[in-house]
């Protein structure tokens, strides 16, 4: 065949391969369905999305939607929104609840609560359908020392404008655990807490716990009271073993310095009775060198003599004696 006549199918090919890349790039089918919808969006709207590698139909579809809705809301708010990193059609879904259930919700303040991380259709919902947060068992210790444990229901509705840098349910939940723990603390008796358990959620109610908060607190209902641990007798039980244990430790110091004590003293009879033994042991000597110096005769060392062993003798019955008097006594 001839170039010739190889030109037409040429040219149809091209033409063919011009119109696919024409509809890849430009959102043909979705520019007509928003004009179908009665929003207007202009092609060239849709090329510049291409070239600032916007996803059209992330922002058309929503645009729809808000359209159909009522909604005011412009195509550089929700591209603006998509090119920050945020969820345009959660905000679109979002704002679309907050009309419908009359509650104000620009689309500023909308999109701020979704790039800071927050849910804000969950938000609207919550805040038209308030949502029950249940606190584990909150234990606190009454003036009589029983310990009651008390559970409570926290109903809360969130607060669309503190979403945005409000503390979450975390703090709600210290914070009621807190006003129960002081609640509990205050009264005289347990008892007046078991007969009387609403008085917890009022005391903690009052005290406006959601301040600072992204919630609102409707109500405080104590779902379960229960008694614990007698935590005064186990404190004074505690505080008596201790005194106990420092009593034992002072008179174990008072035994240890009198067995100290008596060891000293025998140490030091021991220390007598030797110079008592090296006193005797002088005497021979002396008596010795009296001989010899006549200051001592021979009948007055034989008289000494007689009396030691005088002496000796009496010392001997005397035991004899005391021996023979333990025996009877025994007996």
């Amino acid at each position: 065949m001839e170039f010739y006549d190889l030109m037409p199918f040429i040219i149809i090919a091209v033409i063919l391969i011009a119109l696919a890349i024409l509809f890849t790039f430009i959102p043909v089918a979705l520019w007509i369905s928003a004009l179908a919808a009665g929003v207007k969006v202009g092609i060239f709207t849709l090329i510049g999305m291409r070239l600032r590698r916007v996803v059209p139909n992330r922002v058309i579809n929503p645009l729809i939607k808000a359209h159909k809705a009522g909604l005011n809301v412009k195509t550089n708010q929700l591209e603006s929104h998509y090119l920050a990193g945020g969820n345009v059609d959660r905000v679109v879904n979002a704002l679309i609840a907050a009309h419908r259930a009359n509650i104000e919700l620009p689309f500023e303040r909308g999109a701020a609560i979704d790039l800071a991380g927050r849910d804000v259709l969950e938000a609207v919902q919550m805040s038209v359908n308030p949502e029950v947060i249940e606190t584990p068992f909150i234990a606190g210790i009454a003036m009589d020392g029983i310990e009651v444990k008390a559970k409570a229901r926290i109903t809360v509705r969130a607060n669309i404008d503190r979403l945005v840098g409000g503390a979450g349910e975390e703090t709600i939940i210290a914070r009621v655990g807190e006003g129960v723990v002081s609640t509990i603390g205050s009264s005289d008796t347990h008892a007046k807490v078991l007969e009387n358990p609403d008085s917890i959620s009022q005391t903690v109610l009052s005290k406006g716990l959601d301040s600072g908060t992204a919630f609102e607190i409707l109500s405080i209902d104590i779902a379960d009271v229960d008694i614990g641990k007698n935590i005064g007798a186990i404190l004074q039980t505690d505080q008596a073993e201790a005194d106990k244990n420092i009593a034992q430790a002072k008179a174990e110091e008072r035994r240890a310095m009198a067995v100290a004590q008596e060891q000293e003293m025998v140490a030091r009879v021991q220390e007598m009775r030797a110079k008592v033994v090296e006193a005797e042991a002088d005497v021979p000597l002396a008596l010795a060198e009296a001989l010899r110096s006549g200051n001592l005769g021979v009948m007055d060392y034989m008289n000494y003599k007689n009396i030691d062993a005088d002496t000796d003798m009496r010392d001997t019955i005397g035991k004899l004696s005391k021996d023979n008097n333990d025996d009877n006594e025994n007996n």
